[in-house]
């Protein structure tokens, strides 16, 4: 039997919004598959306008992006600018006291206010950009937005802990069957060979930075 105009009409909606809240927050539909425990095929499925969610799935997506659930089912007009007043403090990662959880409170050196609305979901941290490794796509001295994780896909840019767990350092993550390689963005600087003489543990994916001018 043909499908309705108002079922596709209700499935290309709700594809759009969840597109939507995805770029706004930087956040892929392999993370979002991730983080709900939802197989990756069938988010796929809403994204490409071939299946409707079941209820519980659409608020189980409002919840993670921190929206109301009409904000995923209603179609949205696209010349509307919706603003955030409620800020939070995401803290910046300094340096790591050993022994205690990555982001326990006494690793913070400050706080930077962002809009809510604007934050991906997961715990977040910035680590702040010390040095030229991964210039041009990281400035040194910016501020990189970390998602709490304990893996990447290759080729993402992830903050690692090496020396000990005490210094938290960005890399672009690369996997080639067992070995994981570190590499800087900048071909001046070298590779690190994750092993047993050279360990690192990955605490986050890097979401996106921002510099004060």
């Amino acid at each position: 039997m043909k499908e309705s105009k108002t079922v596709e009409l209700q499935r290309k909606i709700l594809s759009d919004n969840i597109n939507r809240y995805l770029n706004r927050k930087g956040i892929s539909q392999t993370d979002m598959a991730r983080d709900l425990g939802i197989p990756e095929t069938t988010v796929s499925s809403w994204l490409n306008n071939k299946k409707y969610p079941r209820i519980g799935s659409i608020q189980a997506m409002a919840d993670y992006f921190k929206v109301k659930r009409s904000d995923l089912t209603e179609e949205k007009s696209s010349n509307l600018i919706e603003i955030s007043q409620r800020t939070v403090k995401v803290p910046v990662l300094g340096e790591i006291a050993c022994g205690d959880p990555i982001l326990a409170e006494e690793n913070y050196e400050d706080y930077r206010d962002e809009l809510a609305d604007s934050l991906p979901a997961g715990d977040l941290v910035y680590l702040k950009a010390k040095g030229d490794s991964m210039s041009p796509t990281i400035p040194n001295g910016s501020f990189v937005l970390v998602r709490a994780q304990s893996d990447v896909e290759n080729g993402e840019i992830a903050a690692v802990l090496v020396n000990g767990n005490t210094e938290a350092t960005l890399k672009r993550v690369k996997k080639q069957g067992d070995v994981i390689i570190l590499m800087p963005d900048n071909s001046s600087h070298e590779p690190y060979i994750i092993d047993k003489n050279n360990p690192a543990k990955i605490i986050g994916k890097a979401i996106r930075f921002t510099q004060d001018l």
